[in-house]
């Protein structure tokens, strides 16, 4: 039996950059998690200890900042782009790196006064090899609820099924979606928005009947709307909501008092795509 090394990659995770652009007393601001991962021509350090391949993963750090400053934060896939492209390019070793971005939202409460905004995060991942570039964006913990218009029903049953068919039941998920980007050159926020606005309304406008059928409303509405993206990968987790049962205090509760369920919960996943698109350069589905 011979043992070899499979498949590798290395670098800083989680790097929190916070970049404050100042315009006068008007000021705004960036917030960020970066994770960069290198692969490439990087075997020697594991099966010899020689780190002459090996870019610090302080250094990755460094850079990270050093680009705040010298380039501006942007976007968060611009970002990611630009960091990306540094390292494969400069780097004669590397033949592929991955940056991820956790982008947080602060709302303006005056010229230099911020809230953080928690309804959702923004996210971006991007991959550049020598040869190709791939850009994914995304947004999760998007707690979305329809209060009826979701019945589920018609099920399969075995001898180990209690749960009641319903025609009338509250809707409820956080959605964390990713979707892949036809180029890596893109108005990011308005695509970004855009992608928000298609996922929300096509969660509102779908009278459901079951969240797999919401999953499939909900990408297709983002690519009927937004041209430059290939496919979107959507988790929904099912935020199962009960019915409190009051009869003791011989009150009805007619669809109105809920437990709000924590766990376990059913978790729906799935990929709408163009039946035309290239093939994805990373397995990002994972």
């Amino acid at each position: 039996m011979s043992i070899v090394l499979g498949e590798n990659r290395y670098g800083k995770a989680e790097t929190r950059l916070v970049r404050v652009s100042r315009d006068g007393d008007t000021h705004s601001l960036i917030d960020f998690t970066v994770g960069v991962a290198l692969s490439g021509d990087l075997a020697a350090t594991h099966l010899t200890g020689d780190n002459a391949g090996v870019l610090p993963t302080d250094t990755m750090k460094n850079t990270v900042y050093a680009f705040a400053k010298e380039h501006g934060a942007g976007e968060p896939e611009e970002f990611a782009l630009l960091l990306a492209r540094h390292f494969v390019t400069s780097q004669p070793q590397v033949r592929a790196a991955r940056v991820s971005v956790e982008s947080f939202g602060w709302e303006r409460l005056g010229p230099h006064s911020f809230q953080r905004r928690g309804d959702h995060t923004r996210t971006a991942v991007v991959t550049v090899t020598v040869e190709q570039t791939e850009v994914i964006s995304g947004v999760t913990g998007l707690t979305l609820l329809n209060s009826t218009a979701s019945e589920f029903h018609g099920f399969v049953r075995d001898k180990y099924t209690t749960l009641p068919e319903t025609t009338d039941r509250i809707l409820a998920t956080a959605v964390d979606a990713r979707w892949r980007h036809l180029t890596d050159d893109a108005d990011w926020a308005k695509s970004f928005e855009g992608a928000l606005d298609a996922l929300i309304k096509g969660f509102v406008n779908t009278y459901s009947h079951s969240l797999q059928q919401t999953l499939f409303s909900m990408g297709s509405h983002v690519l009927r709307t937004r041209d430059e993206i290939a496919e979107i990968r959507l988790v929904l987790p099912n935020k199962h909501h009960y019915l409190a049962d009051l009869s003791p205090f011989d009150l009805t509760n007619d669809n109105e008092v809920f437990i709000a369920g924590d766990r376990p919960y059913g978790l729906i996943e799935g990929t709408v795509t163009r039946d035309d698109v290239p093939e994805a350069l990373t397995a990002w589905y994972q």
